[in-house]
């Protein structure tokens, strides 16, 4: 990877296959990169930047044309089997009811850090995900569950702050024990404000604290916590481990009557203590979580849907047919 020329290339090839006796199948040159411009917290989206997808069939080009891909299959192909792990599906436990409910996400150029298997893990516990658009002036639609991931609100705060529509209409909704589960950029747009060098713009003020854009990372790298409070969605007592990156911090932590689930073990988190905000059925917290290395993420969130659902369910009135 990142070879100069084609002397750098037989320098590397003939020191690799005589120290290591490691055939080499192939070399990527030094590329450009120019479609994929940064910024703080790294690339620009895929929904900011849409011509970042003519690099891969470049990528496919270079592959075709330095890379020997017959070579490569064949070693592919000549590996053992192996078992897959098989991962067990978690269940909307305690529900009592269908076991599929409408579990939110919101999915735009403002909100786009998923990791795959956590949807996959909603989806196979039966969860049918619902994809929103916090920038769009709609209301939120009628769900049992919603799940904000990280992403960049930030860079649209002011978008954000003029959608009162959504605003309101998420408060509104939490207020009511909507479950809501918020990882990072989600946690930032459910405080009440975000403050960005001397401007402040308004969130959707489910949490009672304001988040502050700093200049310098906050929080970067593994971060593990111990659950010591009630909340909704995780047994007291639990450990989990995930990352956090994030440039900002939270201000007015001690101010209100909220409670912080989470004490944290490696890391920062919000003050180098704590973590996990909560009210109402709503959690926010800078710890992302993988689901496939913390099953009670998924289980949790399911669990929490399905009853939520269910009262939904038991709360409307029912017309008695007469004959």
């Amino acid at each position: 990877n990142r070879v100069a020329g084609g002397r750098h290339e037989r320098v590397l090839r003939d020191s690799i296959e005589q120290a290591a006796e490691v055939p080499v199948i192939g070399s990527v040159r030094k590329l450009g990169l120019e479609c994929f411009p940064q910024r703080h917290l790294g690339l620009l989206s895929l929904q900011e930047h849409p011509g970042a997808l003519k690099f891969v069939s470049e990528a496919a080009d270079i592959a075709e044309r330095h890379i020997d891909l017959d070579g490569f299959s064949a070693i592919a192909h000549s590996a053992g089997e192996f078992p897959p792990a098989l991962l067990e599906a978690p269940g909307v436990s305690g529900s009592g009811g269908p076991r599929e409910v409408a579990i939110g996400i919101l999915k735009d150029s403002a909100f786009q850090f998923y990791y795959p298997e956590n949807l996959e893990a909603l989806e196979r516990g039966g969860a049918r995900l619902v994809e929103i658009s916090a920038l769009a002036s709609r209301e939120l639609p009628e769900l049992d569950g919603l799940y904000i991931g990280g992403g960049f609100p930030e860079t649209h705060a002011e978008r954000l702050a003029r959608n009162s529509v959504f605003r309101d209409s998420l408060l509104r909704r939490a207020a009511q024990g909507l479950p809501v589960y918020a990882e990072c950029g989600g946690l930032m747009y459910l405080s009440r404000s975000i403050r960005i060098d001397e401007k402040v713009f308004p969130m959707v003020g489910v949490l009672p604290v304001d988040t502050v854009l700093e200049r310098k990372p906050q929080g970067l790298g593994y971060i593990r916590v111990r659950v010591v409070a009630e909340n909704p969605f995780y047994p007291v007592g639990a450990e989990l481990a995930g990352h956090e990156f994030h440039y900002s911090r939270l201000s007015g932590l001690d101010a209100g009557a909220e409670t912080c689930a989470f004490a944290v073990l490696r890391g920062h988190g919000m003050d180098g203590a704590r973590d996990g905000i909560c009210r109402w059925n709503t959690l926010g917290t800078y710890v992302h979580v993988h689901a496939l290395g913390e099953a009670l993420w998924a289980e949790g969130l399911l669990k929490r849907a399905g009853e939520f659902r269910n009262s939904r369910i038991a709360s409307c009135p029912r017309v008695l047919a007469r004959g």
